[in-house]
């Protein structure tokens, strides 16, 4: 069996000449390795004048095995075979080491390698690869290879540590430079110098300069000033890709570091992943022409007079932030007047135009910013705003933008979430990054106050928007229903009849995609009136514990009182609409029927939300009440119910029992 092994790219932020002279210093034994007993050096050759040294050395080291093996190999030490290939004209160290004994059982072969920063001429780069061949060992092949696995993993560790602490002791010796070679004045000049010589930089066919492929130095200053806190491993991983970028022939732009480090992160430091994605991306923006987005985008006059977001000041860590009043979005009309290829153009250029400030607020505050902040109020959010087509754009939006904009998003303040919010998170998270979601803080709708104090940890309190009951006006436009005059019947694949369903009393719903039954000439939502001392009452026999029932409902005139009844026996059939179940004289509650939700007084003009998750496969009881009727006449309500079964609700449930949402309908935009 053949096993593999590769370390990380390191990097010293030290010149290639002093971390040449604390590896030597390890030899022929230092301290941190105690299983090297010794090394003998069997050759070493001086060629080019000096610029190249070739170094063997039999080394002895102790065997690290449990007392069994040992005792069966009958040995207490191996021996390898180190080579060493120094160039100093070059500064690159080439190191390959194979084992000596037991090499007809078991063959390992190991190659590292220093070299000079390609970036950054001051620091050494360091990698390391091995295999582990065991052909027979006695039947304990598989223990041999762990253990391989294990010491390969220990020495890789100990490797940084071992040249730190030499050139901390170089340095306590006073040594914290060492020149580069330099080759005698009599010597012939190599290739290379000769090119320097001539030039050094390299010409197209019309004989006029190349740029370097690399532009900008990658060092200290440079990523503390733009790219912030990176660990060494993180630094040789950007120090990879870059490079694999950089040897692509098809590549028309190079993309700056912080692009390549937002997709590093995205693909959690997998460099080749994060190669693959940025091509991809790179081919997009090629073939959409994206870069040519903000130049010529213009923005759709219904999107300037209906669409309720925009810039927004910046957070204390100098993000920029997009404010976006979701809740006010009239969905339906702006996907029927811009089709969905504007929505996303739309938001592909808010994007194009979040990269373009975030590298205007680093410029500005002289220190790293590389996302922006956005901030999303959801007052109004019903299940309107789940309308199909309309969750259907948002989640090609979001596919695109997490495929080509990835760690763009520094923080997302979700405030006053109603209680449906969380039954269109569950729809939508699904498709979000996992740490972009890690991203989301979330405020709900009972204390206002509480909200504004808390959004102080993250903004200004004086930039705080004043609908947000801070002190800043906004140019953010409110939202408002989008004139059918401007629909373009058109530019949605679906038709208008995609809406035009209602949910059934005895048929659960699979969520947004879920079975409803069809009906051309009704309305979503259904409009009933009561007259003073009527209820009204709507079954949903559940047959689907976990499964959630959610709710949206308009007072449209008069007040009424809202709550959710259990059954645990059967209902008989009404002969009276205006009698309830409960005033009839065998139910009794807490005996038969229970109150799943305490009754909330809804008065006239308000839009309520709720959810509740329908944990018996009992029947469950929607139950409207008007107590009295204004002078307008009888109280009129319009509402709109959805059975969500568990397998496709997997969202917390915490947020959803917290409390309910009760929003002035004068505030709310009805997106219908």
């Amino acid at each position: 069996m053949v096993q593999k092994f590769q370390s990380p790219v390191r990097v010293y932020k030290y010149p290639f000449e002093l971390v040449m002279m604390a590896y030597e210093k390890r030899f022929p034994k230092c301290p941190q390795m105690p299983i090297v007993l010794d090394c003998e050096v069997v050759k070493d050759e001086v060629l080019e004048n000096g610029a190249q040294r070739n170094t063997s050395r039999r080394c002895k080291l102790a065997v690290e095995a449990p007392y069994i093996f040992k005792k069966l190999i009958g040995v207490e030490f191996v021996f390898f075979i180190q080579h060493n290939y120094l160039d100093m004209e070059n500064r690159t160290l080439n190191i390959e080491a194979v084992n000596e004994s037991f090499s007809s059982r078991i063959e390992i072969f190991e190659r590292c390698r220093y070299y000079a920063h390609p970036d950054n001429p001051d620091w050494t780069c360091f990698d390391q690869t091995a295999t582990l061949d065991i052909k027979n060992f006695f039947g304990f092949e598989h223990s041999m290879e762990k253990m391989g696995m294990k010491q390969y993993t220990q020495t890789t560790l100990k490797g940084k540590e071992i040249i730190e602490y030499f050139i901390d002791q170089l340095k306590q010796e006073g040594i914290t430079e060492v020149p580069r070679w330099q080759p005698p004045p009599d010597a012939p000049l190599s290739p290379k110098a000769r090119e320097a010589e001539e030039g050094g930089t390299e010409t197209n066919g019309g004989g006029e300069k190349r740029p370097s492929s690399h532009d900008i130095l990658l060092d200290g200053d440079f990523i503390a000033k733009h790219l912030g806190q990176l660990t060494p491993m993180q630094e040789s991983k950007l120090l990879e890709l870059r490079k694999l970028l950089d040897s692509l022939e098809d590549l028309d732009k190079m993309p700056d570091y912080q692009t390549i480090l937002r997709f590093l992160r995205a693909r959690d430091w997998h460099v080749n992943q994060a190669l693959n994605s940025l091509k991809e991306s790179l081919l997009w923006r090629k073939q959409e022409r994206i870069d040519d987005l903000l130049n010529e985008y213009q923005m759709p006059t219904v999107v300037n007079d209906h669409f309720p977001g925009g810039w927004h000041h910046h957070d204390k860590d100098g993000r920029p932030i997009y404010i976006l009043r979701l809740g006010h979005m009239d969905v339906k009309g702006l996907l029927k007047s811009i089709g969905t290829d504007g929505f996303l153009k739309l938001a592909l250029n808010i994007c194009e135009e979040g990269i373009q400030k975030i590298k205007e607020s680093a410029e500005n505050l002289g220190t790293p910013v590389l996302n922006w902040c956005l901030l999303v109020d959801l007052e109004g959010l019903s299940m309107r705003h789940l309308w199909r087509p309309g969750v259907k754009a948002l989640l090609n939006i979001i596919e695109n933008v997490e495929r080509n904009y990835p760690e763009t998003m520094g923080r997302v303040l979700v405030v006053r979430a109603p209680r449906v919010f969380p039954i269109a998170w569950t729809i939508v998270s699904a498709f979000i990054d996992e740490n972009t979601r890690s991203k989301f803080i979330f405020y709900g709708v009972t204390d206002c106050e509480q909200m504004k104090e808390s959004l102080e940890q993250y903004i200004d309190a004086e930039i705080i928007p004043d609908f947000l009951g801070g002190p800043c006006k906004t140019l953010i436009h409110e939202g408002s229903l989008v004139p059918k005059t401007l629909y373009k019947m058109n530019s949605l694949e679906e038709d208008d009849a995609v809406d035009n369903h209602k949910s059934t009393s005895n048929n659960n719903s699979g969520g947004i995609g879920g079975s409803l039954a069809q009906h051309h000439h009704q309305n979503l939502y259904k409009t009933i009136e009561l007259r003073t001392g009527y209820s009204h009452e709507v079954i949903i026999r559940n047959s689907d514990p976990k499964s959630v029932l959610t709710w949206d409902f308009d007072v449209l005139r008069s007040d009424l009182h809202f709550s959710l009844f259990r059954v645990t026996k059967d209902l008989p059939e009404k002969q009276d609409l205006a009698v309830s179940f409960f005033d009839m004289s065998d139910f009794t509650e807490g005996v038969n029927y229970f109150k799943e939700e305490p009754t909330l007084i809804c008065h006239n003009k308000e839009s309520v939300q709720g959810s509740h998750v329908m944990n018996h496969k009992d029947n469950y009881v929607m139950h409207w009440f008007s107590p009295s009727c204004s002078s307008e006449g009888p109280a009129q309500l319009n509402f709109f119910y959805e059975v969500l079964s568990s397998a496709n609700y997997k969202g917390s449930m915490t947020s959803l029992q917290s409390a309910y949402s009760s929003n002035s309908a004068s505030s709310s935009c009805q997106s219908r």
